[in-house]
């Protein structure tokens, strides 16, 4: 079962609502809808957890890139909104080709010898378990990094995540109202 909600901030304080998912098949779908709920230059935050599995938290400041965080992208890639969030980007794969991982440096992973490296496995393999992404998103929000990711850790609830989430930066009453 997941729950999402779209938390948008603005000079009033936190709105919350249910977004309907049915046809977002993109990060790009997801920023749209996200940007749909706010004026220009304000922040949107959109929560999604399946439940006791995994939980993302993806932010859309205006017309910036999206800001993306899931507490186990292993587990994420195995959804299929999860899949949404998992881009090649955040999974540090050339687009070109999706079976190749590319390092930060830019070079496929491995091809620093010259020598000829092994055919890669499924593209899912290659998904870390564990937290992936920006962790510091809401840093300027309430929600430290290291909090989060404590959130993110061995035995922590998902369900209970959003909820200590909205609390850190002010807006427990909202996302409870939307659940």
């Amino acid at each position: 079962m997941y729950f999402a909600a779209l938390l948008a901030r603005n000079e009033n304080g936190w709105q919350a609502s249910e977004p309907d998912l049915d046809d977002v098949e993109t990060l790009g779908d997801l920023s749209d809808l996200a940007r749909a709920a706010i004026a220009e230059e304000e922040t949107v935050l959109v929560f999604i957890e399946q439940e006791d599995a995994w939980f993302g938290v993806i932010r859309v400041d205006g017309e910036e890139d999206p800001r993306i965080y899931v507490s186990d992208a292993a587990a994420a890639s195995r959804s299929s909104y999860g899949e949404i969030l998992l881009t090649d980007e955040l999974l540090g794969r050339d687009p070109e080709d999706p079976l190749a991982l590319v390092d930060l440096d830019g070079t496929e992973d491995g091809d620093d010898d010259g020598e000829e490296d092994a055919v890669p496995g499924p593209a899912e393999d290659h998904v870390p378990t564990g937290p992936l992404g920006e962790a510091g998103l809401l840093s300027d929000l309430g929600m430290s990094e290291k909090a989060l990711l404590d959130l993110s850790g061995d035995g922590a609830l998902t369900g209970e995540a959003l909820g200590e989430i909205a609390e850190a930066i002010g807006c427990a009453d909202v996302l409870e109202a939307v659940r």
